[in-house]
């Protein structure tokens, strides 16, 4: 990732790449199991081929223009093929049918890896190439991240897959915005992140993997389901959580350049994203547990998740650090 991240040739960029999802195929297939296999097998074919397109689109634009530099991708096409190599890197619509069943194979470890460290690489290379972006592609494909994510997200009871049609969702509204203000795409996605992680951590804590199974999270964490429910209404976008923030600035955005039109009908689209946030919100505190604990103790976290959920849980819940701007 840092190579990619610190690249300004074609190729390093490509070799970061490539490297970053060698390292990550045993960790995904780490559990010995035919899913995991499965869930490996289809991450390498998918990521090999979004890397053979990238370095295509490369060669034709140092072919056309003579330069192997990520900022100068000036031919159109070799532009139009390098944002639809790295949405599938990142697993955008229409090339996102891989990250639902990679993430369902694998453990919520590497869930979490998956939705977060594995799209910093991808994302810069977008925010590096976003003034020789078509904003008509990047629109598109944002629209319909958004209504998959959304409608993927839907019927789900499986809590990774749910997560991965919710990771989708977001990569909509970065790649709205990246072509015309990459600095709130970028904004957007490091809040996604940080959102994600202390749920994805306090899932793995609870060992919830199913809806029905978060049911009975409240009898004996009954902190920790406040928190997560507090992270899913973020991650919704309801105000005044964190989550409403980079949603309310990517809509003003395109309000400003005359997308009205499109900025409601993101607008609508999430609505099904928040169907489903709220399905589990109310599963989660709303509904009466089976069992009910003896015991007093509200918090049973083992202490290095602890802090690390204790950090990053009221940057994902309250908007302390972007108010200023917000006012300004």
């Amino acid at each position: 990732t840092l190579t990619v991240t610190s690249a300004n040739h074609w190729v390093t960029a490509w070799l970061g790449l490539e490297l970053n999802m060698i390292s990550i195929l045993p960790v995904i297939a780490k559990q010995k199991h035919p899913r995991s296999t499965e869930a490996a097998t289809k991450y390498f074919l998918t990521q090999a081929t979004a890397s053979a397109l990238m370095l295509f689109a490369g060669a034709i634009n140092a072919w056309q223009t003579g330069s192997w530099n990520i900022m100068q991708l000036n031919n159109k096409l070799s532009c139009i093929l390098m944002i639809a190599a790295l949405a599938m890197k990142m697993g955008a619509a229409p090339t996102h049918f891989w990250l639902p069943e990679v993430m369902q194979g694998t453990t919520l470890a590497t869930a979490l890896l998956i939705t977060t460290w594995q799209k910093i690489a991808p994302i810069t290379l977008l925010y590096m190439i976003s003034n020789h972006a078509e904003p008509i592609i990047t629109l598109s494909i944002g629209l319909l991240s958004i209504l998959v994510g959304g409608w993927g997200g839907f019927n789900q009871t499986q809590l990774r897959k749910m997560m991965a049609y919710s990771s989708i969702a977001h990569l909509g509204w970065t790649m709205t915005v990246i072509s015309t203000v990459p600095n709130i795409a970028l904004t957007n996605i490091i809040i996604y992140m940080i959102m994600s992680t202390p749920f994805f951590i306090l899932l793995m804590t609870t060992a919830s993997k199913t809806l029905q199974t978060m049911t009975t999270t409240w009898t004996h964490t009954p902190t920790a389901t406040i928190i997560l429910m507090l992270l899913l209404l973020s991650m919704a976008g309801l105000p005044p959580l964190t989550g409403f923030t980079p949603k309310l600035l990517i809509l003003d955005n395109l309000v400003t350049h005359k997308l009205t039109i499109t900025a409601a009908t993101m607008a609508i689209l999430s609505l099904l994203s928040l169907t489903f946030y709220l399905r589990t919100t109310y599963l989660l505190t709303s509904t009466a547990p089976p069992t009910t604990t003896q015991s007093t103790t509200t918090w049973r976290l083992k202490p290095h998740q602890n802090q690390i959920t204790a950090f990053l849980t009221p940057i994902a819940l309250f908007n302390i650090t972007i108010l200023p701007a917000l006012l300004m």
